[in-house]
């Protein structure tokens, strides 16, 4: 029997034995409903007061049978609640509530569906940055290590609608279908995009001829961790000075470089001015390329270029010159990776 259940039980049985014990003193005593009630309630607690008023010979009767009952409610409750203490039950339940409550509260949070290999990775990629997130996963071994990591979670299939509702789909700013089968993570996407037409939703293929079938049933965007994988070994065979220097980039131990995303935001105060004097004070960040909010992606992108909302400066730089800029202009940045 889950804990919910059967804390549900321990309050029935109270209810009931209260319930039933102060009718009857009403029915067989003639006392009034707050005397009764007074008097269940000293009875089934065995604190040994006295009677409101001297008992009949069938209230007598009626009081010992009340007695049995709340000692054996009251050492049922016991047991449970030790039982569920030591076996920390309640612990677990109650964090659960917590967790609920704290995930009904987020707004534009990123859900993890799947926490095998890549659901791990991503899971411990956002929690590196300080982003809201929530994994999905029925598995119940894999919730110990979610509680463990501190991630929230919603125990239930990624392809159910329910699950998907209890995990914020609605509020959400991202999905990522990050499950071992590609059969669900179709599945996945559907149900999301029906759910949220506006959430932005990125696919794992395990096969090369399931990233079309996932683009029609709704995803933004497809990544194949095996193809990935291949063009990387392979670029680094060729040429692994550029590997290197990405991998750096990317994730710097020693924490002198980031890669990051600033967004130009109407309350960022960059829209129309030119790309290089926005960065005209920060000698150390490097412009990689900007995306337009078309969708147009330019590398390299010219000094002189005029900045629109929306528009995406993808940028390589020291984390405090980055934080700077992100609390002086209001743009988004992402925390260091390698915090």
């Amino acid at each position: 029997m889950s804990v919910h259940r059967r804390l549900l039980t321990i309050v029935s049985l109270f209810t009931v034995l209260v319930a039933a014990g102060t009718l009857g003193y009403v029915l067989i005593e003639r006392w009034s409903w707050f005397d009764a009630l007074y008097q269940t309630v000293t009875t089934v607690s065995t604190v040994g007061f006295r009677e409101v008023r001297p008992l009949s010979r069938p209230g007598q009767v009626f009081t010992m049978v009340l007695i049995i009952g709340g000692v054996g409610t009251v050492f049922y409750t016991l047991t449970a609640a030790v039982t569920m203490a030591v076996e920390g039950e309640l612990v677990e339940y109650f964090g659960k509530r917590r967790m609920t409550g704290r995930i009904a509260s987020m707004r534009g949070h990123y859900i993890v569906c799947g926490f095998g290999r890549v659901g791990r990775e991503i899971a411990r990629e956002f929690h590196s940055r300080g982003i809201d997130f929530v994994v999905i996963d029925p598995n119940p071994e894999v919730h110990g290590i979610l509680r463990s990591y501190g991630y929230h979670y919603v125990d239930g299939n990624a392809t159910d609608d329910e699950t998907l509702l209890a995990a914020g789909v609605r509020r959400a700013g991202g999905l990522l279908a990050a499950a071992d089968s590609d059969t669900d993570n179709t599945y996945i996407v559907l149900s999301a995009r029906a759910l949220n037409p506006n959430v932005h939703i990125i696919a794992r293929a395990g096969q090369t001829s399931t990233e079309p079938k996932l683009m029609r049933a709704g995803a933004d965007r497809v990544i194949s961790p095996y193809s990935i994988a291949g063009r990387h070994m392979a670029v680094a065979a060729i040429q692994p000075a550029m590997v290197d220097f990405m991998t750096t980039a990317l994730r710097s131990q020693e924490g002198d470089l980031i890669l990051a995303e600033l967004t130009v935001t109407p309350a960022s105060g960059l829209a129309g001015r030119p790309l290089g004097q926005v960065f005209s004070a920060h000698n150390a960040t490097m412009v990689l390329a900007l995306r337009r909010e078309t969708g147009e992606l330019l590398a390299g992108p010219d000094a002189g270029l005029e900045l629109r909302p929306g528009d995406q400066i993808i940028v390589l730089g020291p984390p405090a010159e980055l934080e700077s800029f992100a609390t002086r202009t209001g743009a988004s940045v992402p925390a260091d990776s390698s915090a």
